[in-house]
């Protein structure tokens, strides 16, 4: 029997904070920097986590149920657990990116966001995991995004997310990393030394046929005839995205309508519509009369608008106002189990989860991330065991010490008259 050297690094990590250190030590330095992002001082994305640990938890000593419900839907998706994977762009940390992820989200029952910024297709997503939803910017003139919509619907999408609260903030106090416009010989002569230092993460991308080509597939032109033209390099979509005029709440009932009736079935059912970025409870009113089906609460992860307050801190009055209508999400900070019961408790339907599966996936690839959604899982499993409850549907603010002043509830119309804005 060969002798196994008991000291040697389990690729298993046992939180997300050692999945961000192993990815950081895995990852060249201006991949990784590209991952922690974060806009001007970083004041909200350091919130979007101090927030879930100024929440406390109130646990009870005995009464304890020995089997614990987590399962939920999500816009019709039944899935394992109320964790649900966040689109974020071009994920070139790993040579399988969103294919990797995907994978590892349906291995563990849940849903698969993906960017119309990914590295990869739409179609070979869905083909990884069929609960896809895709998401899209305001970004091309209205045809191109009816084609856009198309192309989702064909290839299988479950849903449309539309992502519309950027505002193209530029500059962060510790330095923004250089992103080659493509991968050619200057570039790679330029970065050799920085990508050299990583030799794993370099012979993972020389065993899968090369170095990323940083375009974004899901933006190529589409004909006609349905025939997809050369895609654009990543700046080259996001120079698209900076030129296209901002939209209006028209526009984005337009957007719902253009959706669900492209996407209706012999019922006249169209698929559902997810708004991400809300953080006022006026914009969550305008949501629901624009006829979205969800919105998240999201701050873009702190990468967008610096200043804007934790997602966790203006949840509990939007659920409050719209809740009853519509799913609410919320997106931002979350790092652990604990944060997901929290967010739960104080009205979210789910939580999506974005820099906490990127660390998994470049640390370990699609192991990394069901690494890290079986962290959340089990996380969030002990704190509803903890509390006392049967499931998560059971979780209440009376489940959590909350300081005074936490909550704080933007765009609050007059309750006075009631009117929507």
């Amino acid at each position: 029997m060969a002798w196994k050297n008991p000291w040697k690094q389990n690729p298993w990590f046992e939180s997300v904070a050692v999945a961000q250190e192993r990815a950081r030590k895995r990852l060249p330095k201006p991949v990784y920097a590209a991952l922690l992002a974060g806009s001007e001082r970083g004041q909200t994305i350091a919130d979007n986590q101090q927030a879930f640990a100024d929440l406390g938890l109130a646990p009870h000593v005995a009464g304890h149920h020995d089997k614990r419900e987590l399962a939920t839907s999500v816009l019709g998706q039944e899935i394992g657990f109320p964790v649900i994977i966040s689109p974020t762009g071009v994920q070139a940390v790993h040579p399988d990116g969103e294919v990797a992820v995907a994978r590892a989200s349906a291995a563990r029952g849940t849903v698969m966001g993906l960017s119309n910024f990914a590295s990869k297709s739409v179609e070979e997503v869905v083909a990884a995991n069929a609960a896809t939803f895709f998401q899209m910017y305001w970004t091309g003139d209205l045809d191109v995004m009816i084609r856009r919509m198309r192309r989702a619907h064909a290839a299988g999408a479950k849903a449309l997310i539309a992502t519309l609260d950027w505002s193209f903030s530029m500059g962060r106090d510790w330095g923004s990393p250089e992103i080659p416009e493509k991968v050619d010989l200057s570039a790679m002569l330029r970065f050799a030394p920085q990508v050299m230092s990583r030799g794993r993460w370099l012979a993972a991308y020389a065993r899968s046929g090369g170095i990323p080509d940083l375009t974004a597939p899901n933006l190529a032109p589409i004909a006609d005839d349905g025939s997809l033209g050369e895609p654009p390099t990543f700046f080259g979509a996001y120079f698209e995205w900076m030129t296209t005029p901002p939209p209006s709440w028209d526009d984005v009932a337009w957007m719902v309508a253009t959706w669900k009736d492209l996407t209706a079935d012999n019922s006249g059912q169209g698929k559902p519509f997810m708004l991400k970025g809300v953080c006022r409870v006026d914009d969550a009113l305008r949501s629901v009369d624009a006829g979205v089906d969800a919105i998240s609460v999201s701050n873009h992860g702190g990468n967008n608008l610096d200043g804007t307050p934790a997602t966790i801190r203006v949840l509990p009055p939007i659920a409050t106002a719209v809740g009853d209508q519509i799913e609410v999400l919320l997106d931002g900070g979350v790092r652990r189990g604990s944060d997901v019961a929290k967010a739960l408790a104080l009205g979210a339907r789910a939580v999506m989860v974005g820099r906490a599966y990127l660390w998994g996936l470049g640390a370990n690839g699609q192991a990394g991330v069901e690494n890290v959604l079986d962290i959340l899982r089990n996380g969030l499993d002990s704190a509803v065991l903890g509390m006392g409850k049967a499931s998560v549907h059971d979780l209440t603010p009376e489940d959590l010490v909350i300081p005074d002043g936490f909550e704080l509830a933007l765009g609050m119309p007059p309750s006075a008259s009631g009117d929507r804005p």
